[in-house]
């Protein structure tokens, strides 16, 4: 009998997953549904939402349409199913017509569901609109980096796009929040942080205003590998050298154009990236610092806690302490 040879494969050989930097980023993002109202408002109605600091807002008028009016803009008609996500706490109103006087949110007979779920039955009885609005907050101050490129206001026209994804997970909410079950409320809450990326993503793919600027960067196969690279193992020993090489370009090439995308240079990204991971460790788990130190590249504790401290202002056991976010300086 002839003796077969297996060849068992060095783990190098072995194919390994292709990381997409943009994912990565809004994996970090941690979107926190902090609010979310589900509205049955029969027109005529109009209402005022206030500035919420820091957080993201969207609405989706699941039956119906409804206009938005901004200070210094023109108003905008939204149809039903069109998903807009606003991206900075300026106040705004949503109202049947341009017509009719707004009342502000607060001053509405709001029915508190849990801590984070609310209902709304408002209006003059005329047509109905059933509207979702939500708002979000970002765990991670690695999400600055997105924010600050997306637009004041992002549309997704939900029923009408390619998007059939969308479309069936806003439609699928909509059913949930008409008959809430036991544990309704947190398929809800989950599915609507969901919905709330993949407009961004989907924005991301298509829009002009994001071929530049870090997002344009993510977009540039030979850089956005190098970030793939960094984001997949920063406690590597890297080099420029090596990150050029991971790109596939000389050094200098790459250094160039890692900075003219990135509006940064690589090692000041790789030292970034390594305190957003740094903050995630430390909220997210019970490893000793210098653990996390080691794990993200620090020859030692002293040189992570200076670095961590030059990033966030504050010293990484503070944060763990708090078991709060440090803004980010």
């Amino acid at each position: 009998m002839t003796e077969t040879q297996l060849h068992v494969p060095d783990p190098s050989e072995l194919a390994q997953p292709i990381s997409d930097p943009l994912s990565d980023v809004l994996g970090m993002l941690k979107l926190k549904g902090t609010f979310h109202c589900q509205s049955r408002l029969t027109a005529p109605w109009a209402i005022t939402v206030p500035e919420f600091p820091d957080v993201l807002s969207f609405f989706v008028p699941m039956q119906g349409r409804c206009w938005l009016r901004r200070t210094g803009e023109a108003p905008v008609l939204v149809d039903q199913g069109s998903l807009v996500i606003l991206t900075d706490d300026r106040p705004f109103d949503v109202s049947s017509d341009l017509d009719t006087p707004p009342v502000t949110l607060e001053a509405l007979p709001i029915r508190k569901v849990s801590e984070v779920y609310e209902t709304l039955s408002y209006g003059g009885g005329g047509d109905e609109t059933r509207l979702m609005f939500g708002i979000l907050r970002f765990e991670r101050a690695a999400g600055a980096m997105l924010i600050d490129q997306l637009p004041d206001m992002l549309q997704v026209e939900a029923w009408t796009s390619a998007s059939g994804w969308l479309t069936a997970t806003l439609q699928f909410i909509a059913r949930e929040a008409a008959d809430l079950k036991p544990g309704g409320e947190a398929v809800i809450l989950r599915l609507a942080d969901v919905v709330i990326i993949e407009a961004i993503r989907s924005w991301a793919a298509v829009a002009p205003d994001a071929d530049g600027g870090w997002l344009g960067a993510l977009r540039d196969p030979q850089i956005a590998r190098a970030i793939a690279a960094i984001h997949g193992a920063p406690g590597r020993e890297w080099t420029l050298v090596r990150l050029a090489q991971t790109a596939g370009m000389s050094r200098s090439a790459f250094a160039a154009r890692f900075s003219e995308r990135m509006g940064t240079s690589a090692m000041r990204y790789l030292a970034y990236w390594r305190m957003m991971k740094a903050r995630d460790m430390l909220l997210m788990s019970s490893r000793p610092i210098a653990g996390i130190a080691a794990d993200l590249g620090y020859q030692s504790e002293p040189a992570f806690n200076r670095a961590f401290r030059r990033q966030f202002g504050v010293p990484p056991g503070q944060v763990r302490k708090a078991g709060t976010e440090a803004p980010a300086r």
